[in-house]
């Protein structure tokens, strides 16, 4: 009974701090699909855009991975408090549940380190060279949103000089001191957003593994402790 108090205890704990992660992915998933900087990149239309599959699938798999975690946490706690075997089943699977999501998405993350760089990369780079081609398109207007969110002024050229484009469509003060191109913006703006999820999926699965393991231990005490008050009761029928 003393190591299933221990255990209760940690459990109600892991449960909070599961809950607080589980809210934390739901908004870091709401701040990238909706976030100036991804929706601006996301929306330019043109045939090999593969950075808006990316967007769209990371706003689904976030949401959904969020919901499954604060239902573990839920379940857990409940079953915490009403040391229900059933409960604590159902909360484990939730962990595992979740856990098999999270393995998969650390290992695109590991093994595709550049791709959503790249990808949004690519992007600027079509909408540019279109702008550059064509002095009346629309695409224009779209490189300077761009510039204007990234705070950037065009590709720099190796000689130090600035074109055409860029006095056209960058920001006010920085098509002569931007000290970076934008290509190196978007890259430094993602590196920095991805390691933030990179540390946030490393966390959550941490998690994962101890709430499995106490909401296993808490069953089988729920479960053996339970046999044990009804040895040597008898019902007489």
């Amino acid at each position: 009974r003393c190591g299933m108090r221990t255990t209760k205890c940690q459990l109600l704990a892991t449960s909070l701090c599961v809950m607080l992660l589980g809210l934390s992915i739901a908004a870091l998933s709401t701040v990238t699909h909706c976030g100036l900087h991804f929706t601006l990149i996301s929306n330019i239309a043109f045939e090999s855009n593969s950075y808006r599959v990316i967007h769209n699938a990371a706003f689904y798999i976030g949401i959904c991975l969020s919901m499954v975690l604060i239902l573990a946490a839920l379940l857990s706690s409940v079953a915490t408090v009403r040391e229900s075997e059933h409960l604590t089943a159902m909360g484990f699977f939730c962990f595992a549940l979740a856990f098999c999501g999270l393995i998969p998405a650390a290992f695109w993350r590991y093994t595709h380190r550049t791709e959503v760089e790249d990808s949004m990369m690519d992007v600027y780079d079509f909408v540019y060279e279109e702008a550059r081609k064509n002095a009346s398109s629309f695409r224009r207007q779209e490189l300077t949103a761009i510039h204007e969110t990234f705070l950037c002024c065009g590709k720099h050229s190796p000689f130090g000089e600035t074109g055409d484009i860029e006095r056209e469509t960058c920001p006010l003060g920085h098509a002569e001191t931007a000290e970076e191109d934008c290509l190196q913006e978007i890259r430094d703006f993602l590196k920095k957003h991805m390691d933030f999820v990179s540390a946030l999926l490393a966390v959550t699965i941490c998690f994962m593994v101890y709430g499995m393991i106490l909401t296993s231990f808490l069953w089988f005490s729920i479960h053996f402790s339970n046999n044990l008050d009804r040895k040597g009761k008898y019902t007489l029928r």
